[in-house]
């Protein structure tokens, strides 16, 4: 129940447990956070202050960290960084903070597999003030990937056997194919090229065999969003899967994407965008007929669908469309060549010691080989967004040129399914040292086969996308493809410890993580935060 009186804060409890869950046939223990997979919706506004109350009544520790909040560094809630040890069984932990932002987010366990294995849910932050962005229906769109398996035994098998999941592996008939199609000697070095590296052209996924849910329900049991005709219909879309990338699109239907990762961006039309793990965005429609619509959010690695529906009533189906074809990874996401169309491109990259002797070895040009990781095998005129798309909404406040250059150089071995940055896992790993308000570049170099969403808690990062200083999108979670470079910049304004990896659960597990320490050191400089203002308007108590 909700209360409304005079207060300048909005108090939750948060009840971490587990349940029997029963999505795929039979019931599996996953865990509810107030007896629900996914977790209630949490409704904040901008300038309020915050208590949220968690009891762990699991019988390991856990935490929620609050995805792409600008947050105390002790309030962000991963185990072992800022003094927090995460929450022990039968422990309550309260977060207290402030709300200095607004927009769709997302909270989600940083304890082992928990995210994987149900604790994570939606935030919708109402902005101070009227809102920018109008609509006449609002709703959440949360993504996820469910397996039967618990996220431990899940990491298990990848470790065991990297190519656990791949169903998908080329056979002799795929070969045969190939050769019909570019002749003996092209199929041949293609297929010698893959062999020396031990891999796939089909990797795209390291775990296949999902459900894919929408707000917690399988395609069967059909979320539905309600409008009428004519109505301009905001969807809040939020990847909160532990190793899913989704092409998402509504057949019939405008996208008019609005807001990236909880901020506000000039308004850019599409027929469908690419939602990296960790990933928000924001899009209004505006359906004119009454019928139902499918919201359609397609894996790249094709093995299902997370389904929905827009419709003028409950219980409506719109068309479901044919499954588009598995992309197929080149040469070019691996970085064997030169791409004079891509300023980004050009890295001999590497997988294992293996690929040092690969240098060699590649197709002749990008011409040639087409990079496939992009591929959504889209019909012919179909807009998809692309970072370079994305301009922020008004004017952004540091427009410093960087004083410092980082490069992060994402590795892995898939033999040992070991990941890491820099060559060193999380436990090996150094923090990077930033003074606070200095301005620096992040370059992010991409030596894998696999895109990387890379996530950096506490800050935003501003996309080096070809827009103007002023123009430049902020994002909380980056995704790097395979094989290419990608540069982002960053202003230290947020002093503390702050978490930096790869959004893809079982990588981060396997040390694709480090952390970024902001010290006040030096205080130079420093470009001016935007000012709080408490709200003294009525909130609600939930």
């Amino acid at each position: 129940m909700s209360f409304a009186f005079p207060v300048k804060a909005a108090s939750y409890r948060l009840d971490i447990g587990s349940q029997m869950v029963n999505l795929l046939g039979k019931p599996v223990k996953k865990i509810t956070v107030n007896g629900a997979l996914p977790g209630p919706t949490l409704h904040f506004t901008e300038g309020e202050a915050v208590t949220v109350m968690v009891t762990n009544h699991l019988d390991e520790t856990t935490s929620i960290h609050w995805h792409g909040f600008l947050i105390p560094a002790t309030m962000d809630g991963v185990p072992g960084m800022n003094g927090f040890m995460g929450i022990s069984p039968g422990e309550t932990f309260t977060y207290h903070f402030h709300v200095r932002q607004s927009g769709t987010y997302w909270y989600h366990a940083h304890s082992s597999s928990q995210e994987q294995d149900g604790l994570y849910g939606s935030i919708v932050i109402t902005p101070k003030g009227k809102d920018k962005i109008q609509s006449d229906r609002d709703y959440v769109v949360l993504i996820s990937d469910f397996a039967d398996d618990a996220g431990t035994k899940i990491l298990g098998n990848l470790k065991m056997d990297s190519g656990y999941y791949n169903y998908a592996k080329r056979t002799l008939g795929d070969f045969v194919n190939d050769v019909r199609k570019s002749g003996f000697s092209s199929a041949w070095k293609t297929t010698m090229n893959w062999g020396a590296m031990r891999m796939s052209p089909t990797d795209l996924s390291d775990v296949s065999g999902y459900i894919f849910l929408i707000n917690g329900k399988t395609p069967l049991q059909n979320w539905t969003g309600v409008f009428t005709p004519h109505q301009r219909v905001r969807l809040r879309f939020i990847n909160a899967s532990a190793m899913s990338i989704y092409d998402v699109r509504i057949p019939g239907l405008s996208l008019s994407v609005v807001q990236a990762d909880g901020q506000n961006t000039e308004p850019v039309k599409v027929d469908e965008f690419r939602l990296g793990n960790a990933e928000t965005y924001d899009v209004i429609v505006e359906p004119q007929e009454a019928k139902a619509y499918t919201i359609v959010a397609e894996p790249i690695d094709r093995t299902g669908f997370a389904l929905g529906t827009l419709a003028p009533q409950v219980g409506m189906r719109g068309d479901l469309p044919p499954q588009r074809p598995r992309a197929l990874l080149t040469m070019a996401d691996m970085g064997m060549m030169s791409d004079s169309h891509d300023e980004h491109a050009g890295h001999a990259m590497s997988m294992d010691h293996d690929m040092a002797d690969m240098q060699g070895m590649g197709a002749t040009s990008s011409n040639d080989i087409k990079t496939g990781w992009a591929d959504a095998h889209a019909p012919l005129g179909q807009r998809i967004l692309d970072y370079k798309d994305l301009r922020y909404l008004g004017a952004q406040t540091d427009t410093r040129a960087p004083t410092q250059e980082i490069t992060v150089r994402l590795n892995g071995n898939m033999q040992r399914y070991v990941w890491t940055l820099n060559g060193k896992p999380h436990e090996e790993s150094e923090p990077m040292m930033l003074s606070y308000g200095e301005r620096v570049r992040l370059t992010f170099v991409n030596e894998t086969m696999m895109a990387h969403p890379m996530h950096l808690h506490g800050m935003f990062m501003q996309l080096e996308n070809g827009q103007s200083a002023e123009k430049l999108p902020n994002k909380h979670t980056v995704i790097i493809p395979p094989g290419k470079t990608y540069s982002v910049l960053l202003s230290a304004n947020e002093p503390g410890e702050w978490a930096f990896h790869c959004h893809l659960l079982y990588h981060m597990m396997s040390g694709m993580m480090t952390s970024i320490n902001v010290t006040k050191a030096n205080t130079d400089n420093v470009a001016p935060k935007p000012v709080i203002i408490e709200d003294k308007g009525y909130h609600h108590v939930h």
